[in-house]
């Protein structure tokens, strides 16, 4: 029927708009990540999304229809870390890559996934590849003690294709919160949302619920998947949907700040990177507490979900 009937409830402004059920929100994305829209279409509904918010119910359904479409990577021997990197770095370096290789690091497989979406930036792939890490198909599974990057194109093309509508109306839509919610894995994973703004935080623990994710989210560092460097933020994990609080947000700067690049390029991100590792400069503390909560959210996952594994509250 296409999706004018859509945006019809979903267009009537901020006042007039009304939500959609979850069935009707799946078939909506469906149509859009098969193709079945003009751009005038997508258009409309990027605009209209984009005044009215989405709830967790549309959220769950367009989820469903990426689920449906998207192709999968194998599960792997452990649960997967996902890692979604799409904004990339403006102003402080991209440290998505160096959490990534440090959970690699503790034995865990890990996957970043994602594609610039906004120029002007450095993104995870360009400081990956700096680092001889090149992006791969989502035929391969991801051993533990690996990292592994994916193109989002590589997983679902329609939904690369709807990311880069920001390019032309110049603002986000509905994928970018979805990319950020979404288990490219066919087996067990942890992924590791982050917003930038306080209301997203309720909207993606409430969807996160709904679906019954395994799942850690915090607000990250320029909405990457990473602790800003100079605080401690609020950590939340969800297993099965249900949400524990692990690490409550640090109040004001840390004592002592992290020796961080002035530069974001990829090569001094990789350079960065590397001195981290080897120990020549200290991780910077928020980033460790991160990676030990992941691992742990990891391991509650293979004890079926047991949250004891979990660590407890901080004072």
């Amino acid at each position: 029927m296409g999706i004018s009937p859509y945006l019809k409830i979903i267009g009537r402004g901020s006042e007039g708009a009304r939500a959609l059920s979850r069935e009707h929100a799946t078939d909506l994305m469906g149509q859009i990540l098969d193709g079945h829209c003009t751009d005038l279409e997508i258009g409309a509904f990027c605009v209209a999304m984009r005044i009215k918010g989405e709830t967790p119910e549309e959220m769950a359904g367009f989820l469903d229809a990426v689920g449906e479409r998207m192709d999968h990577l194998p599960g792997s021997e452990r649960p997967v870390v996902v890692l979604p990197s799409y904004n990339g770095a403006r102003k402080l370096p991209l440290l998505t890559p160096l959490l990534g290789l440090l959970l690699a690091r503790k034995g865990l497989p890990v996957l970043i996934h994602g594609t610039p979406t906004e120029d002007g930036r450095v993104s995870s792939q360009d400081a990956l590849a700096v680092v001889g890490f090149a992006p791969q198909p989502t035929d391969h599974s991801i051993c533990p003690g690996r990292v592994h990057f994916v193109n989002t194109e590589s997983l679902l093309p329609g939904l690369k294709r709807l990311l880069d509508v920001r390019r032309s109306i110049g603002l986000r839509n509905s994928a970018h919160s979805l990319v950020k919610l979404m288990n490219p894995v066919a087996g067990p994973a942890l992924i590791v949302g982050s917003y930038t703004h306080p209301e997203y935080a309720q909207s993606m623990a409430a969807t996160f619920e709904l679906m019954g994710s395994n799942a850690m989210l915090l607000r990250g560092t320029e909405g990457e998947p990473v602790a800003d460097p100079r605080r401690t933020p609020r950590m939340d994990v969800f297993l099965g949907g249900q949400a524990h609080l692990v690490e409550e947000a640090r109040g004001g700067p840390l004592d002592h700040l992290p020796s961080l690049p002035t530069r974001i390029d990829p090569i001094s991100t990789a350079t960065y990177m590397r001195a981290a590792l080897e120990g020549l400069i200290p991780l910077p503390e928020s980033l460790i507490i991160q990676a030990d909560h992941i691992l742990r959210a990891c391991k509650a996952i293979e004890a079926s979900g047991d949250p004891s594994v979990l660590a407890p509250l901080t004072a």
